[in-house]
Order: structure tokens, then sequence, then C-alpha cells
């Protein structure tokens, strides 16, 4: 049987309540954002939003993480880091996201031994199960809590009580950092990451939701909704002209279309 989502709203508030102070690692994304804005209801300004601010996350991701938390009225602060100088990130193996997280997420739980909080919760939620996602290995071996996930929440879940509470995020498109455009093996590169995110910021103007530019060797793969393919076929030649003068061979679409984590298809 289906737990009722009210139930499931309630275990979540029940969690966190549980906690003294907690700090959030909070991306402003849809999920971070719903945790964020009920930690702040439940614990006030005994929770803290930090924000990781490294060269793998679009830098429009960044500001919009400062605004959302401004309009929750969040503590909230950014520590830069930099995941490249790990030669498990920068090769780019399978296990990348571990070693990522685990460092990133080291230095949130550094924090709060500093600062006296009593954890570090993440956004995990119930549909990050079902996908190939190393780093919330990295979560749990660190001891980092994912208090949606415990709940039960789906992200569709998320989406409607975010819509319901007034939450700008409650329609924005999945987000994932710059490092998983690229396959596999080939190393990352603070060059190809700024590529990537120039194209997909370019791509962002034209189309409405989800957009990936992945990178294959000088190829830029584009990804979207299938329904936005007229408007890239329409637009063919200006894509094309604007995407290769950031320094792309050629540029593809991928007749699939958008789909969650699709490097992960050659695992």
């Amino acid at each position: 049987m289906t737990e009722h989502p009210a139930k499931k709203i309630e275990a979540l508030r029940k969690r966190i309540r549980n906690y003294n102070s907690v700090i959030i690692a909070f991306s402003g994304g849809v999920d971070s954002t719903f945790l964020l804005m009920t930690a702040v209801e439940e614990l006030r300004e005994r929770a803290l939003a930090v924000t990781l601010d490294t060269v793998l996350i679009p830098r429009r991701e960044l500001r919009n993480a400062q605004e959302i938390a401004h309009l929750l009225g969040a503590n909230h602060t950014i520590i830069t880091a930099d995941p490249l100088k790990l030669p498990g990130v920068r090769g780019n193996s399978p296990e990348r996201c571990y070693h990522c997280k685990k460092h990133l997420f080291g230095l949130l739980c550094q924090l709060a031994r500093e600062e006296g909080y009593q954890a570090v919760l993440d956004g995990a939620n119930k549909d990050d199960q079902s996908d190939h996602r190393p780093g919330m290995r990295a979560s749990m071996d660190l001891g980092v809590h994912s208090p949606l996930l415990e709940a039960g929440i789906t992200k569709e879940e998320i989406r409607q009580y975010s819509r319901t509470a007034g939450l700008p995020t409650w329609t924005k498109p999945e987000a994932a950092c710059l490092a998983s455009r690229i396959p596999y093996g080939e190393e990352i590169t603070v060059g190809k990451l700024k590529m990537i995110e120039e194209a997909e910021a370019y791509l962002n103007s034209l189309l409405n939701g989800q957009v990936r530019v992945r990178w294959h060797r000088g190829v830029a793969r584009i990804e979207t909704a299938v329904d936005a393919f007229p408007i890239i076929l329409e637009h063919h030649q200006e894509i094309s002209e604007n995407i290769r003068k950031l320094g792309f061979s050629y540029v593809a679409l991928d007749l699939m279309g958008y789909r969650r984590g699709s490097l992960n298809e050659v695992l």
C-alpha cells in the first residue's frame, strides 16, 4: 500500500526535528531547495545551507543557489573547492562520483565538526536509488543523512510538494555536475568543462526543459526533449556555428533525446 503523502511529509519533518542543528548540502535544485525550506521551518537559524563552488558547477547554478537561499531566509555560505586535483576525479573512472563526493562532502562534515552542527543532510530522494550513483555510497561512508530518501519521498512528490509550497524550483529541470557530460575514461579538464557549460548556456537560451551537451573527443552530442527537435532543426546552422566557435569540431543531435545518466548506459 502506498503511504499517504501527508504521512511522508510528517515523517520528513520528524526526522529533521530530531537534530539540534544541521548543515544542508545545498545546490539550489528541486530536492535540496525543498529540504532546505523544510529544515528552515523546523530548525530556523540552526539550519545552515552550504553550497560547494567548483569548476564542475555552472555559474548560473551558483547564482541560482544564492538567490533561492535568500528567498527562503536561510543562513547560507559558499565553500570553494577543486575536486580536479584528485586523480580519481580528473581521470574520470566510473567511480568518479564516489571520489568527488567523498572529498566535497568531507569538507561539509569537517565544517560541521568545527562549528558544532549535529549532522550533514543531502537532498537524495527515493528515485536516486535506481541509477548508478557511487556518490550516494560516499555519503553513507561519511555518515551524511538523506531524510527525503529515508521518508520514501520521490522526485515527482517533491515537485508537487514544492508547487504547493510556492517554490519557484518545482518546475526546474534536473541538474547534474558538468563532469557527467564527459564519457568515463576521458580526462576531465577545465577547458572541456567550460566548452560544455557555454554550449549548454547557449542552447538554454533557445530551448525550454532539459538540455545536455555530451563531450565526445571534440563532438558535441546534444540531448534534449524530442519535441524540441523542430526548434533545433530550424536553427541548425546557427546552432552548429555557435557551438563550433566554442572549440567543438562537430555538432550532433542524439535522436534518442534526453535521458538521465545516458553515459551510464555503457556500464
